[in-house]
């Protein structure tokens, strides 16, 4: 009888342990499976930490003409496969003159440059501040960036009255214009900007190694996709100089710019450009020496512009001739008119560039590229452009267009190439960058 029930239960034992070899073998193929999904999620962590350029900053003592080294794809990196459409860059970077206090607003102008263009580029950043920059603003902004950054303190003497320029005087100026509700009339470091950025900037230390420079500023936006080098179009068309609005200054603080600017063209003519803007800068068609100053320039808070003007002797000469005057100081002479200037009456006037398909704000002007189908109906801007400043009489746009022959908007720019189309497109995949 014992012997039938062992025989019955027999299949029983059987089948429990098949059931349990079977469960068994699903237990080491789900490890190893989910093994093999915790490596690839290093890896594409490790990816998108190096391409985001969290970890690869530089030192302050050491600019970069190039990004920071891409993370290299292994055998398991199958999300991230950018490397080989890496766009050739310039010699080229960012600069931002900007305080410690000012951090949250660097951190926005950094969102809007590299969500509108530098995400597919990552050119590099330089910061710099008349004091050292504290630990928190260097890490709140260089986690933003995806390329290099650098960080950089101005010099006493960039940043500080030249010993020629009587300091009395200069106070009772300042105290003279603030007086008078001049803005920035009683403003000691904003002069120290406006000198600084007409005559020193360029001979920065962090800025040896580049050959072009996109002036950012704390709290501007960008309103619109900019997919070309905009470096690579200035460089391959000869251009030298970029803006994207252009204004009448305030005659009350520039009264004697334009007399001083004469005096050198009378000394200097070799400096003048035969195919010069002048008529940029003049209304009455007259000479250089016999015209007067209408008080147009381009707003220098948005630069892109060639560093080899600026080290020019040119406008070496050009500029310690305005500097010995003391103008920057007994009046407010502003480095947007100074630059202006220059360019109206030193370079080609084919060498200076509207960047009219870059909407763009500063407080309180914005520049936004009106035709509709292009920029509007295509998503490649979100601007208002009722609230376009080209059309507003204080704008010197009619002055341009003039300078220009009256040839309406710029010709367009490049198309897009398409390995930076490539990049787009797997960002996009991959959701590395926002897409708003």
């Amino acid at each position: 009888m014992l012997r039938l029930l062992h025989l019955r239960r027999t299949p029983r034992w059987i089948a429990v342990a098949i059931v349990f070899v079977f469960g068994l073998s699903c237990i080491v193929a789900i490890t190893q499976l989910l093994n093999r999904i915790v490596l690839l999620d290093s890896n594409y962590g490790k990816s998108l930490s190096s391409k985001l350029g969290s970890d690869n900053a530089v030192s302050p003592s050491k600019p970069a003409a190039t990004p920071a080294t891409s993370h290299v794809p292994d055998a398991h990196d199958e999300f991230v496969a950018m490397a080989d459409d890496q766009p050739q860059l310039e010699k080229a970077t960012f600069i931002m003159l900007v305080r410690n206090s000012e951090v949250h607003d660097a951190r926005s102008s950094i969102r809007y440059v590299e969500d509108r263009f530098n995400k597919n580029f990552h050119y590099p950043w330089i910061f710099l501040n008349d004091r050292p920059f504290s630990d928190e603003f260097i890490r709140m902004t260089r986690s933003l960036v995806s390329g290099n950054a650098t960080y950089g303190q101005i010099p006493k003497e960039a940043w500080s009255m030249p010993d020629w320029v009587d300091r009395q005087k200069a106070r009772e100026c300042m105290k003279g214009m603030a007086n008078r509700n001049i803005l920035y009339g009683g403003s000691e470091s904003y002069r120290h900007m406006c000198r600084f950025f007409s005559g020193f900037f360029w001979r920065h230390e962090l800025l040896a190694d580049y050959e072009y420079y996109w002036r950012v500023e704390p709290n501007t936006q960008l309103y619109c996709d900019l997919t070309y080098d905009p470096f690579t179009f200035m460089r391959e068309n000869n251009k030298t100089y970029g803006f994207t609005i252009n204004l009448l200054e305030f005659a009350s603080t520039i009264e004697s710019l334009w007399p001083t600017v004469q005096n050198f063209s009378s000394e200097h003519p070799e400096y003048i450009h035969p195919n010069n803007s002048l008529d940029f800068i003049v209304d009455d068609h007259k000479n250089i020496t016999e015209g007067s100053y209408n008080n147009c320039h381009y707003w220098s808070n948005f630069e892109i512009a060639s560093l080899k003007f600026f080290r020019s002797q040119a406008y070496r000469d050009f500029f310690d001739a305005l500097d010995q005057t003391g103008g920057f100081y007994y009046e407010r002479w502003g480095d947007a008119p100074v630059h202006s200037l220059a360019v109206s009456i030193m370079l080609d006037k084919e060498e200076i560039h509207w960047f009219y398909d870059i909407g763009y704000r500063h407080h309180p002007f914005t520049h936004c590229p009106e035709p509709r189908e292009e920029f509007h109906d295509s998503g490649k801007c979100y601007c208002d452009p009722r609230q376009n400043f080209d059309r507003n009489s204080y704008s010197c746009t009619k002055q341009y267009r003039r300078m220009r022959g009256d040839k309406g908007f710029p010709e367009h720019v490049p198309r897009i190439s398409q390995s930076v189309l490539n990049r787009i497109e797997r960002s996009k995949n991959t959701k590395q960058f926002r897409s708003d």
